[in-house]
């Protein structure tokens, strides 16, 4: 079977994919394990468990839930999304019994058995429907509940009581208390969390920077000899080292076992933590799992509400001995599709791996000390809360900032649940003050509106959406447009909407994608009129009669560069990216829009061009970077060789030999070291590519400053630097594609024979 998307062969699933791709899976598999096993070992520590807890549940979400789940490349396990909910229980649990953990296991149990219900009755949407600039509150404060708690140890002091707010800002009556010998293992591993990945070098990459940080602590471990409880001296001062600073393992692994205790199930506590995991939980792995599913090569769908039942499955296993709830857990997945996972079983693979791993290197793992895996997760912490994700949010409208910030400040000062619940029903009140409608009447157009589609004689559909488009009304709308074939054309009409959200729109344009890049048509209309606190695709639209639109300074200057030389110009924030998509510079880089859309044809060659601004993204769901780039596609009136070129640094050329075994090849040529010193080109034909490019086509590039060109054999993608172009680099742009076009011409008709 081929994806049209793709155009690959899509791998076969169950046993069959097992036999046929077990080489690609389980190579993939080594390198999620080695990512997974200090993230499993850091996660339980902060959650306040012992770390074997994590490794539980890194194994029963490889083994277990592979076995009943609807997704194809995603990895489950546990995840810091978790870990302010464990604390929160264990807290609450606290009887001065020391079974807290016991009782929290119990809450996984029935929680994971709510899962399994949920997905059977098909009721996963109600995760789904919770406002995004919430979900992003809650993940926020998760951020700085896990930076709170784990910066005391990073720094070798002993936590403070109190609430978040409290222990945050108790942080600097404790400097004093610092001891310099944990603090540098911490400040290292930061350091390194910090600048591994941003090094070009593959060197580095070869291993993830998280177990990179795990293996440098080790010899400091000896250096300062945590091996043996003494002090050490530091500018006169005293301070304590010694093996209660590393992480501790059960000599007996069959001792590793604890079970659940259901005699708290009576209180308002454990329900507490019953609806706060399951919750938290659900809204993660549904939202991770469609994260996966935009990164997958193969453009296949996760069944949600059967992937809710394998991860409920999967946990109940947890909480019977002694694991912690599992998710599905997007860098691990990205991991996985990075290194060319093709199936299910990769995930299997994993879990089978860090079983070996728990009876290979548990004398390994007894030398790591706590401060490794706290600077490790001081860094997810920060990358939670980062000013980056306060300034994404504030880019989607003011309003969605403020909607964040209530669910943040009354989760730090309550618990995630309280958090949800408050920062939902604020939604809600903006969203009725906002739509100038009374709240009988806002609610009965949320979720009784009469929203219709329309099949017409030529196989096209309109849809028209009315009333209030928000949370409540998705449900409606995915029943609507669940049965509409692929290949179609469909008008969406949102004229008669007194207000559109934004998580409204996120399954909106998630549909909108998907479907063009199904090969279908789709056309949006009715917003027009609308006003936003934001020009963000997705930002929150209120009706407003007779607006005007207004053109931002920059795009006034592309339409008088337009008009001026009688291009085309769409500033349109919806243009289809799917010409985009078949670029591997995308296929890890899920493309939230394209507007400002130049285009038009070189003079002399007749090739189609276009040059829009487009934002995407790079990495983790909740972490990932927005970046805003303006790009070059030509189309080809000829197909050529498919290659993908980008500069190249000195570091980068040596470690190419040492990564040659692995089937990683840069295309070298002897005969012009300027050419390959400067450039990495790749491709699947060596052969072909070596034959088209000529002499002259290698001289041409070697007088240009261009950082990425890339060809898919009937395209070409071409931009300098990852932000916006002003309008004389548009220019220089088009200048540069017009001459690279011609060049090609040369090359083709030179191997014309070859091709």
């Amino acid at each position: 079977m081929t994806n049209l998307t793709s155009g690959r062969e899509i791998p076969a699933s169950g046993f069959k994919g097992l036999v046929q791709n077990w080489r690609a899976d389980l190579l993939a598999a080594i390198s999620v394990s080695l990512v997974a096993l200090p993230l499993a070992l850091g996660i339980a520590v902060a959650s306040g468990v012992a770390p074997i807890a994590g490794l539980i549940s890194a194994i029963i979400g490889g083994i277990v839930v592979t076995l009943y789940r609807g997704s194809h490349l995603a990895i489950n396990g546990p995840a810091a999304g978790l870990i302010a909910v464990i604390l929160s229980a264990l807290a609450s649990m606290d009887d001065g019994s020391g079974n807290a953990f016991n009782y929290v296991l119990a809450a996984t149990v029935v929680a994971g058995g709510i899962q399994v219900v949920l997905g059977i009755f098909r009721l996963g949407f109600i995760a789904e429907s919770i406002p995004s600039s919430v979900i992003t509150g809650i993940m926020v404060a998760i951020g700085i509940i896990i930076f709170t708690s784990q910066i005391y140890v990073a720094m070798g002091i002993n936590s403070i009581e109190g609430n978040t707010i409290e222990k945050l800002t108790g942080i600097v009556d404790h400097l004093g208390e610092i001891n310099p010998f944990i603090a540098i293992i911490s400040f290292i591993g930061i350091l390194m969390l910090i600048i591994l990945p941003k090094l070009q070098s593959r060197l580095f990459h070869f291993l993830p920077a998280s177990l990179w940080v795990l293996i440098v602590s080790i010899p400091l471990v000896y250096l300062f000899n945590f091996l043996k409880g003494h002090d050490l001296s530091f500018f006169g001062r005293p301070f304590h080292v010694g093996p209660e600073f590393l992480i501790q393992m059960p000599e007996d692994l069959s001792k590793m076992i604890m079970y659940p205790d259901f005699s708290k199930s009576h209180t308002i506590e454990f329900w507490i933590a019953v609806v706060s995991i399951t919750l938290i939980a659900s809204i993660q792995t549904l939202a991770m799992a469609k994260a996966v599913d935009k990164l997958d090569p193969y453009k296949r769908k996760t069944q949600l509400n059967k992937d809710l039942i394998g991860i409920g499955l999967g946990t109940m296993v947890c909480g019977a001995i002694g694991g912690l709830p599992i998710i599905t857990v997007v860098v691990r997945s990205t991991v996985n599709i990075t290194n060319h996972a093709k199936t299910k079983w990769s995930n299997f693979y994993h879990g089978l791996l860090l079983i070996v791993f728990l009876f290979l290197l548990t004398p390994v793992i007894q030398k790591i000390p706590y401060a490794a895996l706290a600077a490790i997760l001081v860094y997810i912490g920060f990358r939670l809360a980062s000013p980056s994700v306060f300034k994404k949010i504030y880019n989607e409208g003011l309003e969605q900032l403020l909607f964040m910030l209530v669910t943040l400040i009354i989760t730090l000062y309550s618990n995630l649940l309280w958090g949800i619940i408050c920062g939902t029903l604020f939604t809600l009140l903006v969203q009725i003050l906002l739509a100038r409608l009374p709240i009988s009447k806002f609610f009965s157009l949320s979720a009784k509106s009469d929203t219709s589609m329309m099949i017409h004689k030529d196989g096209s559909y309109d849809l028209k959406i009315k009333g209030v488009a928000n949370f409540l009304s998705i449900h409606k709308f995915m029943l609507l447009i669940k049965d509409i074939p692929n290949g179609k054309t469909l008008n969406i009409d949102l004229s008669d909407t007194r207000l559109v959200g934004l998580t409204y729109q996120d399954n909106l344009f998630e549909f909108v994608d998907n479907y063009r890049n199904e090969g279908g048509t789709i056309n949006i209309s009715g917003i027009e009129s609308h006003v936003s606190s934001s020009n963000h695709r997705k930002a929150m639209k209120i009706s407003l009669a007779n607006k005007q639109v207004q053109l931002s300074p920059r795009q006034t200057r592309l339409q008088t560069l337009a008009q001026q030389n009688n291009y085309s110009f769409n500033i349109l924030p919806d243009q289809d990216s799917q010409d985009l998509n078949k670029f591997k510079f995308f296929e890890l880089r899920p493309i939230e829009r394209k507007s400002n859309a130049l285009s038009g044809k070189f003079e002399i060659s007749e090739n189609s061009w276009e040059i829009a601004d487009v934002v995407f993204n790079e990495g983790a769901s909740f972490t990932s970077e927005i970046f805003y780039s303006t790009l070059m596609t030509i189309k080809l009136n000829n197909e050529i060789p498919k290659f993908m070129m980008e500069k190249e640094g000195f570091v980068e050329k040596l470690f190419d030999r040492v990564m040659a075994f692995t089937g990683y090849k840069d295309i070298n040529f002897k005969m012009y070291t300027k050419f390959s010193s400067q450039f990495l080109l790749m491709g699947d034909n060596e052969a072909l590519i070596r034959a088209f490019f000529t002499p002259q086509l290698i001289s041409f590039f070697e007088e240009e400053s261009i950082f990425h060109v890339e060809c898919n054999g009937k395209a070409l993608l071409v931009f300098s630097k990852i932000k916006l172009a002003r309008t004389d680099e548009t220019q220089k742009l088009l200048s540069f594609g017009e001459s690279l076009i011609e060049e090609l011409t040369v090359s083709y008709n030179v191997n014309k024979g070859l091709l």
